[in-house]
């Protein structure tokens, strides 16, 4: 599994992700930084990537239907500094091999994850 981790996510991420076996790579790895999210959106799609990222605009399925897309993961966190983002992104890991994330839109707070998709 492929993810592609949003340039407001700590890069640490990245590296929990490689460390369990996936493929991750930062926008910042691929001088997207400061893009529009339709061109984040569209590199992901094109690189079958699952996005993970705090931006909301994510959320909204009429913009980014989850069908139309490899997965995207939105943690809609109260907490947004880096310790509590990897504390509840290391509790989100497990999950990746046993939920069903490709063309879905999981959103992600601190006591649950809800997965919408088809």
């Amino acid at each position: 599994m492929k993810f592609k981790i949003d340039e407001n996510l700590p890069l640490e991420i990245a590296g929990l992700l490689r460390d369990k076996g996936y493929q991750a790579k930062t926008v910042s790895d691929q001088a997207l930084n400061g893009e529009i999210d339709h061109k984040i959106a569209l590199v992901c799609r094109e690189e079958k990537r699952v996005l993970i990222t705090l931006d909301t605009d994510f959320a909204d399925i009429r913009t980014y239907p989850p069908e139309n897309f490899p997965g995207i993961i939105v943690l809609r966190l109260r907490q947004q500094d880096k310790v509590h983002i990897l504390e509840v992104f290391k509790g989100v890991i497990p999950f990746l091999s046993t939920e069903p994330l490709e063309h879905t839109l999981w959103i992600v707070d601190e006591n649950r994850i809800r997965i919408r998709g088809t």
